[in-house]
């Protein structure tokens, strides 16, 4: 089956810059698509917020910041010392190339000391933060010319096809979660009576989940959908813990998910034929879920997740056609829920 309608989709969202706190170019354009079914706005903290009025609306969520870095100053030799923004992979940092969105997008690439100079206590350790380095190939006078602290960096990598229907890219946590909730907004067109739908492509959830705390806060919804990625399986990540690719969305179970809707996207899954599983949590989710449930006077909420390989990396690997099963399944509850409401 060709996914072509959701890789176009998730290859605009994944080109997109807008790290944590630091959105706007990838929020101005996420609503600018999200304009397309209902009237979009931006909140306080940046949020991208949509709302189609109808009968007890539900909340679909995923998070539009990106992991980076972030400079924290330029040393006397012109190397830009960095701190993260978000949960950036340090193991994969070294000779990374990167891009430093400052009065001007600068290039620069992360230094790497070679093998040969370092000691054999230190062979195969990533450095920490504090020694990490950016050159950009100017004497610190220059480079001042250009950047700051506090200016946001992204890492630079294509968008690659693999073999099958798989994509490796910077962004795709959580592009892809964005990605299914338009491509639902897709397969609701024409649909007659649903419910409401208040849709938020969310702010700094990779620094800890405000943007989905406010914007939850001011929404009218009292149940919501969660739209995140997860673990999928690899030499040496056990696959009876964590999912396969292919092999479809991940239905949330966790005592910070609502019991009811996660048995009930279940059972629809079964009941449509899309490719779903299971995803057992002992207690907080680690995604917007958690901060959703909780907000205003509280909101039922169900999570839906994307495997995906290499989490936090430049070359996250999804496969299209699990991000195709959780906007299928998304687009069925609304329309089982929209009828039982007429």
């Amino acid at each position: 089956m060709e996914y072509t309608q959701v890789e176009e989709l998730l290859r605009e969202l994944c080109s997109l810059k807008g790290t944590s706190g630091a959105e706007n170019g990838a929020a101005e354009v996420s609503a600018k698509m999200l304009q397309k079914y209902m009237p979009v706005h931006r909140d306080a903290l940046g949020n991208v917020i949509g709302v189609r009025e109808g009968k007890s609306p539900i909340l679909l969520d995923a998070h539009i910041d990106q992991i980076g870095l972030i400079v924290t100053a330029i040393d006397d030799d012109g190397f830009v010392k960095i701190a993260k923004a978000g949960g950036s992979d340090i193991r994969v940092l070294t000779a990374a190339r990167v891009l430093i969105h400052g009065k001007k997008d600068i290039f620069g690439v992360i230094t790497s000391v070679p093998p040969h100079l370092r000691s054999s206590k230190d062979e195969g350790n990533a450095l920490p933060f504090d020694e990490i380095t950016i050159d950009i190939g100017m004497s610190k006078e220059e480079g001042l010319k250009y950047i700051a602290p506090g200016d946001r960096i992204t890492f630079i990598a294509p968008f690659d096809t693999l073999l099958g229907n798989r994509i490796a890219s910077p962004s795709v946590d959580d592009r892809a979660g964005v990605a299914a909730i338009l491509r639902c907004l897709q397969l609701l067109e024409g649909k007659d009576n649903l419910c409401g739908i208040e849709v938020m492509f969310s702010a700094q959830e990779e620094t800890g989940g405000s943007g989905a705390a406010a914007g939850a806060f001011n929404a009218s919804s009292k149940e919501a959908i969660a739209c995140d990625v997860s673990f999928a399986s690899a030499p040496g990540v056990s696959s009876e813990k964590y999912a396969s690719l292919g092999k479809g969305t991940l239905v949330g179970f966790a005592p910070a998910l609502d019991y009811t809707m996660s048995k009930k996207l279940m059972q629809i899954a079964k009941e449509k034929e899309i490719p779903a599983s299971e995803e057992v949590m002992g207690g907080r989710t680690g995604t917007n879920g958690d901060d959703i449930q909780i907000a205003g006077g509280g909101i039922k909420t169900g999570l839906l997740s994307i495997p995906i390989r290499n989490m936090h990396t430049a070359v996250e690997v999804v496969d299209l056609a699990d991000i195709e099963s959780t906007a299928k399944l998304m687009a069925e509850y609304i329309i089982e829920r929209s009828e039982h409401l007429a």
